[in-house]
């Protein structure tokens, strides 16, 4: 999570079921408001946190995955993801809805 100015705020891994979904969401609402969310691959294990999230009144960007070059120079860490498409939502460069 960031905040409207891109610091990083916290961040915390959740499962992609109905559960880890609540918890999500409770956990971001309880750092700030949660209005906007990026997902990665909304067509995969992502769609449904993308529905639930969306249900909830929180605007969802899909985000695309982190570009494979860069990747290899920094190597894989979800943290490093998640701070990304976080990154990309609120710069708009995420801006398609699932």
């Amino acid at each position: 999570m960031v905040t409207g100015l891109g610091v990083p705020l916290a961040r915390q891994q959740f499962p992609a079921t109905a559960a880890g979904c609540r918890q999500l969401l409770a956990w971001a609402r309880s750092l700030g408001a949660a209005r906007r969310a990026g997902v990665e691959c909304t067509g995969s294990s992502a769609a449904a946190p993308a529905c639930f999230l969306s249900r909830q009144h929180v605007q969802v960007a899909e985000v695309d995955q982190p570009d494979r070059a860069m990747r290899r120079k920094r190597g894989k860490s979800d943290a490093a993801d998640a701070e990304a498409a976080a990154r990309a939502v609120l710069s708009g460069r995420a801006d398609l809805t699932p």
